[in-house]
């Protein structure tokens, strides 16, 4: 097996609503006959609450047409019963051509991926693989934590020194890209602010971050820099410091997350933004790869893994990366 590098370039049209296809049952009568000509190819993951989920969705859906396939997707909502139930009904409607998911537990999708194995449906793995998966579109979540965890910690050490500074990591860890994610942004951290106070926080949703953050402010009104492995998270905890009074430009508050989307995006543009930085997998990239793996895997052509890292961010490029 061999990793292909892919590079990654930005552009496209605006994302805005999710979405094609049905978890199960027969294909939707309104698909054009040339798109539904070669069957289908079905997306699945976690849950569809990440914005570059589905933005990412969106994207792919005229490039599977094209190669004449119909894309299914479904909302598993992150329950990883439901998204075996799911997998079991593309597996069932009979013209599912190739099934590509991000598992919600990977141990848990080992069995419907042999029920796919055994109905001659190959499964790619996004973000990782599990047993019965030959290839996947893997990122580098601990290295793109890490290098993240890096530029914070340096931001840390210029603005206050190696004191014992407080650092929130806002991240989902009983998930395997979250926790590698947050495994990394812990290593860089480590490496150039080794006094740094890891405040480690569970928080997925913008909701999940205001709250967080409400409470860590009242518990320690002194913590100024704020992590996340996705930016769902670090909108809700930008918007509780907002509301507490801190000013978007106040110059000793770091906000950052991977995952940058147009939203956030927009603040990291504000001059001296507190939101000083991102890293970001462009949602066009990414589509591009996905449904040229499924594509391959439904014509029996998919032969390597595809490796896609995150691109730094910053008021100087914001401009590039927006989803139009």
């Amino acid at each position: 097996m061999r990793d292909l590098t892919r590079a990654i370039a930005a552009g496209g049209l605006i994302a805005t609503l999710v979405l094609t296809g049905c978890t199960s049952g027969a294909p939707d009568d309104a698909t054009d006959d040339a798109a539904a000509s070669k069957g289908s190819v079905a997306m699945s993951y976690a849950g569809m609450d990440i914005q570059i989920w589905v933005d990412t969705l969106e994207f792919m859906k005229p490039i599977v047409e094209d190669a004449g396939y119909e894309l299914l997707s479904d909302d598993p909502q992150w329950d990883i019963q439901s998204q075996v139930s799911n997998w079991q009904g593309w597996i069932q409607r009979g013209d599912v051509k190739a099934i590509m998911g991000y598992p919600v537990q990977s141990d848990s999708l080992v069995p419907v991926t042999g029920e796919a194995a055994a109905a001659s449906i190959p499964v790619v793995g996004y973000a990782s693989k599990w047993e019965g998966v030959d290839y996947a579109l893997l990122l580098d979540s601990f290295e793109d934590g890490r290098t993240l965890g890096r530029q914070a910690g340096e931001w840390v050490i210029e603005t206050f020194g190696d004191g014992a500074v407080p650092v929130v990591i806002m991240a989902n860890r009983s998930v395997d890209l979250p926790r590698e994610r947050a495994e990394g942004i812990e290593a860089g951290l480590a490496e150039t602010a080794p006094n740094a106070e890891i405040v480690d926080i569970s928080a997925t949703s913008r909701d999940e971050g205001y709250a967080a953050a409400q409470t860590q402010l009242i518990a320690d009104p002194e913590t100024k820099a704020w992590l996340a492995i996705g930016d769902d998270a670090s909108l809700g905890a930008y918007r509780a410091l907002v509301d507490s009074g801190v000013a978007v430009d106040d110059p000793d508050y770091l906000v950052s997350s991977l995952d940058a989307t147009n939203e956030s995006l927009d603040i990291i543009k504000i001059p001296e933004s507190i939101w000083r930085f991102g890293y970001i997998l462009p949602a066009k990239a990414l589509a591009e790869a996905n449904a040229q793996m499924l594509i391959d895997a439904a014509e029996g052509n998919l032969d390597a893994d595809v490796v896609l890292r995150s691109i730094v961010v910053d008021a100087t490029n914001a401009d590039e990366y927006y989803v139009r």
